[in-house]
Parts: C-alpha cells; sequence; structure tokens
C-alpha cells in the first residue's frame, strides 16, 4: 500500500511540474478589447488582390536564369516600369501559418499555439480579412479556413482544393496554381451573371487572395534549385500576368485595384523551412497600382540604401491604407511609408492610426531532446575509461556481428522517375510495420534469440523508413547494446549469456542489493531526430499529418526500444530488482527537468521554442514512458506464441 501511495503522489508531482511551463511560458500575448483605429481621409484602392507564393524565395525570383533572361519577365517588368518592389525579411518561425497570420493580420508567433500544435491560433485574432468588407480566398485548405473561422459577419469566402492534390510525389505540383488561376477566372465570369455578387464585387474595400502553394510542395520534393520549382516560377509569372489582365477588365480599368505579390516564407537548399537562415526569412515583395510607388529611374551617381523590409507583419498595415480599412487591432507592424504614392497629409494620418493603433495594445495589456552536450561527452568519456579501471578489460572478449544492409532502391528510383509510389513497396513496407509487433513473440526467449529476432524486426522498419545513411543507426546502436550487454554480465561473472531465458522467474533470494555501479547503468539516454516527409515516402507520398506523424513517431521510438529491451536483459542478467533501476533513473530524469526548467523559451524562431519545450517534456514524462516501454519489452522479451497442431495461439 506504501509502494502504491509513493507512485501516486510521484505521479501527481510529475504531473503538475509537467503542466506548468505551458502556464508560466505559454500564454498568448494577444490583447482584445482594443478601439479601431481609422483614416478619416478617402483611400488610393478600393480593392487589393494579394499573391502570396508559398515558399518562394526572394534570390529565385529576382536572380535572372543562366541565360541572363528572368525567370519571372512580367513581374520584371512591374519592378521597372510601374511598381515598387523590396526584400522582406520574415520572422521566425518560417512557417505557412505563422508567415499568413503575420501578413494577413500582423503579429509574431503566438506561442500559445503550441497547445494546438502550431496549426491554428488557439484565440481568435484580427486580420485586414475580418476588417474588410468582403474577401474571397482561392488556395490550399490548410491556410484558408483559419482567416474565415474567426471573422465577423460570414464575410470572408474560400474556396480549395481537396486536401488529396498536395501529393508531394505528384509529377507536377504546380498544377495546385494552376486550379487557383482557372477558379479565378472562372468566379469573375460567373460574376457577369450574377447580380448579387456583381453589386459586392464593385463595393469598396474588397480583398481577393490568391494563395499558391506549387512553389512549396515543389520545393519540398525537388528543392528550390531543381527544373520543377524553377518553372513552377514562370507559371506563377504567367498567372499573375493573366490575373491582371481579369481584373482590369473586369472592373473597366478604372485605376482603382492595389496588387501585393509576396511569399510567407523562403525554402533552404535542401527543401525545408521553419527556422532562421537568409533562404528561408528573405522574401520578395512587388506591390503596383493604386496608392503604390511607380518605379523611378536611378541615376549612376545617385545613391541607394539597400536595406530590406524588416518583418513580414509590415505589410498588414500597408495593405490597410490601401483600401482604407482599419489596420488589425493585434498588429505590431510599422507602416512602410516607402511604398505609398499618396499626399504628405495621408501618410501622417496613417502614421497617426498606426503609432496609436499601437498604442492602445499596450493600455490594454498594461491593464490586464542536459542540455549541453559537452556534459554527455564527459559522461561518456568516463564510462569509456571504467573498463580499464575495474580492470574488466583484461575479460573483455571480441565481438563479431554480421550487420545486414537492405537496399530500397526502387521506390527512390520510381519517385525520381516520377511515376509515383510502387504498391508492391507499399504493401512491403506496411506488411512489415504490422509483422514487427508479433515476430519476435515467436521466437525462442533465451535472451540472445530473442534480442536478435527484436533487432531484425525493428531494423526492418526503420531501413523503411529511412532516407539515406541514417539507415546505419540502428545496426550499429544494436551492436553496441550487445557489447554493453556483455560486459555488465561478465561484470557481475554470472552464467553465460546464451543459457538466461528471459520467461524463468528470477528467484527472489538471488536478487542483490543496490550497488555504486548500478548508477552507470542508469546513466543511459540520449538520442535526437528531425522531420523530414521523405521519410514516409515508402508507405504513402500524399500528405497525411496523423499518418505521416505516426510512423515518424514510430521512427523515432524504436532506438528507444533497443535500449529498453537491452536494459531488460542486464537486469536479468545482473540479477537486480528492475523497481532499484526504476528509482534510479526516475532521480536522473529529475535532476535534469530542473535544468531544463530554466531553459524554456517563448521567444525565438519555431525550431528553438520547440526545441526547448521537447528537452522539458520528455524528461517529465520519462517516468510514464519508461513504464509503457518497460510493459512493452516485457511482453517482447519473456512472452512467447506457440502455434499448436490446431493453430492455435497462447502466450507462454
Amino acid at each position: 500500500m506504501n509502494i502504491i501511495m509513493f507512485f501516486l503522489v510521484g505521479l501527481l508531482v510529475h504531473v503538475v511540474f509537467f503542466i506548468s511551463i505551458f502556464d508560466i511560458y505559454f500564454t498568448s500575448p494577444l490583447v482584445h478589447g482594443m478601439t479601431p483605429q481609422h483614416v478619416p481621409l478617402p483611400p488610393p484602392a478600393k480593392r487589393l488582390v494579394l499573391f502570396v507564393a508559398d515558399g518562394l524565395r526572394a534570390d529565385s525570383l529576382f536572380k535572372p536564369d543562366i541565360n541572363g533572361t528572368s525567370r519571372a519577365p512580367y513581374i520584371r517588368s512591374i519592378i521597372k516600369e510601374r511598381g515598387t518592389w523590396g526584400v522582406s525579411h520574415t520572422r521566425v518561425p518560417t512557417e505557412s501559418r505563422p508567415g499568413h497570420v503575420a501578413l494577413i493580420a500582423g503579429f509574431y508567433e503566438d506561442v500559445s499555439a503550441v497547445a494546438k500544435g502550431w496549426k491554428e491560433n488557439p484565440v481568435e485574432f484580427d486580420s485586414v480579412f475580418n476588417e474588410s468588407r468582403h474577401t474571397w480566398c482561392w488556395g490550399s485548405p490548410d491556410i484558408l479556413p483559419m482567416f474565415a473561422k474567426g471573422a465577423t459577419g460570414d464575410h470572408v469566402y474560400t474556396y480549395t482544393y481537396p486536401a488529396a492534390m498536395e501529393d508531394f510525389a505528384s509529377t507536377d505540383a504546380s498544377k495546385l496554381d494552376t486550379w487557383v488561376f482557372d477558379e479565378v477566372k472562372a468566379f469573375m465570369n460567373s460574376a457577369r451573371g450574377n447580380q448579387t455578387l456583381l453589386s459586392k464585387l464593385h463595393e469598396e474595400k474588397n480583398v481577393f487572395f490568391l494563395h499558391l502553394l506549387g512553389l512549396d510542395t515543389n520545393g519540398h520534393a525537388h528543392r528550390p534549385m531543381s527544373k520543377e520549382y524553377l518553372e513552377n516560377i514562370g507559371l506563377v509569372d504567367e498567372g499573375v500576368a493573366e490575373m491582371v489582365s481579369v481584373f482590369e477588365e473586369f472592373y473597366g480599368y478604372d485605376g482603382k485595384t492595389a496588387y501585393v505579390f509576396t511569399a510567407d516564407h523562403g525554402m533552404t537548399n535542401w527543401g525545408s523551412h521553419g527556422a532562421s537562415h537568409p533562404s528561408e526569412t528573405l522574401t520578395p515583395l512587388v506591390a503596383w497600382g493604386a496608392g503604390l510607388q511607380t518605379a523611378q529611374r536611378a541615376s549612376t551617381t545617385q545613391n541607394y540604401n539597400d536595406d530590406y523590409l524588416k518583418g513580414g507583419f509590415n505589410k498588414s498595415p500597408l495593405m490597410s491604407s490601401l483600401i482604407g480599412v482599419p489596420i488589425p487591432l493585434n498588429s505590431v507592424g510599422v507602416l512602410p511609408l516607402q511604398y505609398l504614392n499618396n499626399s504628405l497629409h495621408f501618410k501622417a494620418e496613417s502614421m497617426y492610426a498606426n503609432a496609436i493603433q499601437i498604442l492602445e495594445q499596450f493600455k490594454v495589456g498594461s491593464i490586464s531532446d542536459f542540455f549541453y552536450r559537452a556534459m554527455l561527452t564527459l559522461g561518456l568519456i568516463i564510462l569509456g575509461l571504467w573498463p580499464f579501471v575495474s580492470g574488466l578489460y583484461r575479460k573483455a572478449k571480441m565481438l563479431q556481428v554480421l550487420l545486414c544492409v537492405y537496399v530500397l532502391a526502387s521506390t527512390h528510383s520510381s519517385l525520381q522517375m516520377k511515376q509515383g509510389l510502387p504498391l508492391f513497396s507499399q504493401l512491403v513496407s506496411w506488411a512489415t510495420l504490422g509483422s514487427s509487433f508479433f515476430v519476435p513473440l515467436l521466437s525462442s526467449t533465451r535472451l540472445f534469440h530473442r534480442l536478435l529476432s527484436i533487432l531484425l524486426s525493428l531494423i526492418c522498419v526503420y531501413l523503411v523508413l529511412s532516407t539515406g545513411y541514417e539507415a546505419l543507426f540502428p545496426p550499429v546502436l544494436s551492436w553496441l547494446m550487445f557489447v554493453w550487454i556483455n560486459m555488465e554480465q561478465e561484470a557481475v561473472d554470472t552464467q553465460n549469456l546464451y543459457s538466461i531465458d528471459f520467461a524463468e522467474n528470477i528467484d527472489l533470494t538471488r536478487i542483490r542489493q543496490l550497488r555504486l555501479d548500478d548508477i552507470r547503468r542508469s546513466y543511459f539516454f540520449s538520442l535526437f531526430h528531425s522531420f523530414d516527409p521523405a521519410s514516409v515516402y515508402c508507405f504513402l507520398t500524399v500528405f497525411n499529418p496523423f499518418i505521416m506523424g505516426g510512423l515518424l513517431m514510430w521512427k523515432v521510438l524504436i532506438p528507444f526500444i533497443i535500449v529498453m529491451c537491452t536494459f531488460e536483459s542486464i537486469q536479468v542478467s545482473t540479477r537486480l530488482s528492475s523497481r532499484s533501476l526504476f528509482l534510479i533513473v526516475l532521480v536522473i530524469s529529475d535532476l535534469m527537468a530542473l535544468h531544463f526548467f530554466f531553459l524554456v523559451k517563448d521567444y525565438g524562431s519555431w525550431l528553438d521554442i520547440g526545441t526547448s519545450i521537447s528537452h522539458y517534456v520528455i524528461v517529465m514524462s520519462m517516468t510514464i514512458f519508461l513504464m509503457l516501454l518497460s510493459v512493452m519489452t516485457h511482453i517482447l522479451t519473456s512472452k512467447r506464441i506457440l502455434i499448436g497442431q490446431k493453430m492455435k495461439m497462447h502466450f507462454k
């Protein structure tokens, strides 16, 4: 009874510690109750057309190709003749959702969104779309609904393609952009015969949002230096030119349309984004039309300033001023005056409204995987010297383990040739995953045989979830685990490893007390991993965050299971109580957790914030995590399925 009470109290304390960081660090910075600020002058534009090329790097757009010609001739002509342009520096995290929120709502990432898996904002927020009279949006089902969800008055209309179209193995992801352009043309044509819609379209303060996801998808699948990505830029350029013609013709060339072309984030050379590298944060900004500066020819002796527009959130005040709507209440952006072409009076009034809007937030707000790796290195060095200090090196024997290398060339070759995922490879991958849970239970419970069966089953799964040389990690880890078992078993001079059986009950009289060596045995756990959608291409290529996340989580757990099975083996071979080892690991976890508690961040890049949370969550979850893993590894190591003559299965 005392043991149960001890366990429950300890569990309760750790749960409180686990939840505490979300109440201390991760509370929403957004405030409500501010008064919207209006500019008491007529705006220069009646409507705004916003193009967001998801994942477009600034250099990819502005840099000419190898022949010296522009990849985007239409946008280049806008820059040279009738628009204004620059390079904007987006804030971290450089991801699609926070990038669009910064563009359209004007504030940094809401750190409390961690509770929502960073997929949506946990509280309602204001945006240019919400302040507009009407907003029509076309594009991805992952982005558009969040701006319609919190909009008042049901005046934000979204048109999205099926989620299945966002396929990383697609032969041409630019079809996502083509879909948007075609839908806009069809919409404008249908409006001519719909008087109600036609009258809405001719009202002031309207916004048209075209979300172009093809570049981001092609960048992830083929990398941003690929032919697919660069050709997609040309397709977007042609589509923008066509859309401008459609809008100008529809509105009779009235000169009251403002156009903004930009991106939510960039992309690294290896096809990722989320951190703060310049390739991820530097994005293009081209604006033209009503109320915007026109191109100015520079003389050869003229000085110029090459500073970029700092912050994607500064575009929100710009778009609001162009069509005469209040700047979003939660916006922290500063109006970039250099982009406006209007009177000094208008600029002054706009600056004043921007300043008061930010001041209102201040008033309302004022009222209302140890971390330093060197430490692990020190510990490992000490463990490495231990055999020599203890004299065990005289007993050490050479172990030779034959590592099997499996090559999944067919899947990678098929995807490179844009032939999609082979059905046979997909079936084999899922069959391998499913069989890995019960195949070890068919083998002998003898220590060496059972461990070898477990390791081979898990390694097969890890291989089909690998994209390169990382596949060598489980075999090398397994070899290290066998060395560890052999050293620990010989250290206590017990029976031969081949004679130990997991299924045998340990005699309580033979269980020994804790020794100083057992602290060393508990000093283990240092694993890390990163997300790459290519890891699951053998299972599926259509974007599905739940299945992909589950597969990647299992990939992360495989090394842990290997280590836990080894730990179970050491406990059996050294005749030590599993509860004693568990208490040692618990104390080490608590010391690490206290250290990580003070390292939790609520600022910086998404990667920095997520990493600091992950460190704390992992060590605080260690108690429950180890308990669950110990149950799983106990079944994997000690249970056996016996198939009799009548094919009946039972646990031995």
